[in-house]
């Protein structure tokens, strides 16, 4: 099929189904901020409350095949959200990829092929929820299911569930809300594994509790401070806490870093201010992007070795990947065993080959998905230019036009992108091997999220003033 014609056959399939596509309204006027924060709380609400609902017939797996995912997908094992934020950024993944590979061709430009492009990963995210569900549902319940409707009726949980975070999410960004439910998820569910981490009581399986506060408690009024800075089993310690306040500072840093270009308003005589291109340009989508595709391998592989390799004697599939036979979520060998992170000091000390590959694979995969997302998400030099002269605004000493603006951007755009994708890949792949909490990937995405939540709400108040210029800084 050619390239026209997949295009083509897109836009017929979604003029055919888009009438019966449910869709979340768009407000008739904008809100203000208050409403939109008080929708935000209520949808973290609804997922918070469906991430303690069990599945009901579900019988806990004697392991997490997921567990290397948790934090990107924002999910809980046996509860509705057991698949999380999975489908909604799989879907958007292929989709970006079709588009990116130039395989589906759409203007952007055009509001009408846009609206088209979002219908359609619509379309396939409800693909997409079905096919995991089932997939899902049959490869870790399915074993200890003796009746096959109960099995039926935990896909349909499954499946409802995940249209519901669908809704969620496209409620927060039809303008409900603020910001996009995908971000709001992630950033609650690793600002509560970081929480539990510090201070949760429970006891761990040697008898100490998990959170690092009530550990050093119990430590010192044990009268043994030998494990006081390191912890075995991977168990959050002092040098976890100390790592992970280390990350935070810089990724803080490093997000305040800019080149400031100057602008002036050709609208409002005497208006100047800066064009800022952040060093982190890219943001946090090319590190989503990146994670929810290692994530799936990692999952397909797991599948395969489940059925076609359980006892490791496969040549061809020990090349893809082979899995602990006491702990079927562990792997210890092959490509997946690279592609994901031993996490923690103590691990990487025993396979430091591995913990150089993980980290060189990470910066490698999320430049890949930088530069993809600079092009797709409309931040390349050329649509930066177009949106400066339309807000209004121009830079001294170049003419009102798209050619100069755009070659001055793009002495700038690509380093960045390039130079951004590689230390947002570094980070998230040595906090991993060092064993931050929340994750290496989870903390960053964390820390990104909430600062472009501040941006936004500067913005809010930018736009009361100076709506077009409040637009442009919207792009950032």
């Amino acid at each position: 099929m050619s390239e026209g014609t997949a295009t083509g056959f897109v836009k017929k399939v979604v003029e055919k189904v888009e009438p019966y596509l449910v869709q979340v309204p768009k407000p008739k006027k904008k809100l203000s901020l208050q409403t939109r924060l008080l929708w935000c709380g209520l949808a973290l609400l609804i997922y918070q409350v469906m991430g303690q609902t069990p599945l009901f017939g579900a019988t806990a797996p004697e392991f997490d095949f997921l567990a290397f995912a948790r934090v990107i997908f924002a999910s809980q094992q046996g509860t509705l959200i057991e698949l999380g934020i999975g489908p909604i950024v799989t879907a958007g993944l292929l989709m970006q990829l079709l588009k990116g590979s130039e395989i589906l061709k759409f203007d952007f430009t055009k509001p009408d092929e846009r609206g088209v492009f979002q219908t359609a990963t619509k379309l396939v995210t409800y693909i997409v929820i079905i096919v995991e569900s089932i997939v899902y549902a049959t490869a870790v319940y399915g074993p200890g299911v003796t009746n096959p409707t109960v099995l039926y009726v935990i896909i349909g949980q499954l499946i409802s569930a995940s249209i519901i975070i669908m809704f969620l999410d496209e409620l927060i960004q039809k303008g409900w809300g603020l910001g996009s439910g995908i971000s709001l998820f992630i950033m609650a569910g690793v600002a509560q594994q970081i929480l539990w981490s510090i201070f949760s009581p429970l006891i761990a399986g040697d008898g100490t509790p998990i959170g690092v506060v009530p550990f050093v408690a119990h430590s010192f009024m044990q009268g043994d401070i030998s494990e006081i800075f390191f912890r075995a089993n991977q168990l959050p310690s002092i040098f976890g806490l100390c790592i992970t306040a280390g990350i935070l500072l810089i990724l803080v840093y490093t997000q305040s870093i800019k080149v400031e270009i100057p602008i002036v308003s050709t609208k409002y005589r005497g208006f100047a201010a800066t064009y800022p291109i952040k060093l982190m340009y890219v943001s946090n989508i090319p590190v989503i992007l990146a994670s929810a595709l290692t994530a799936n391998a990692v999952f397909i592989g797991q599948m395969m070795w489940a059925n076609f390799n359980p006892r490791n004697d496969n040549i061809l599939f020990n090349i893809i990947g082979q899995f602990d036979l006491t702990s079927p979520s562990t792997p210890i060998g092959g490509i997946i065993y690279y592609i994901t992170p031993p996490r923690g000091l103590d691990l990487a000390v025993l396979d430091p080959t591995r913990a150089v590959v993980y980290v060189l694979f990470m910066i490698g995969i999320v430049v890949v998905f930088g530069r993809l997302w600079v092009e797709l998400g409309g931040l390349s030099p050329k649509s930066a230019a177009k949106n400066l002269l339309d807000a209004d605004v121009q830079i001294p000493g170049f003419r009102k036009s798209n050619q100069p603006v755009e070659a001055l951007l793009n002495k700038y755009i690509p380093s960045v992108t390039i130079i951004g994708s590689m230390i947002l890949g570094a980070l998230a792949g040595v906090s991993d091997v060092l064993g931050v909490f929340g994750s290496g990937i989870g903390i960053l995405l964390m820390v990104d999220i909430l600062i472009n939540y501040y941006q936004q709400l500067i913005r809010e108040q930018v736009e009361v003033v100076m709506p077009r210029l409040g637009a442009l800084l919207g792009r950032k």
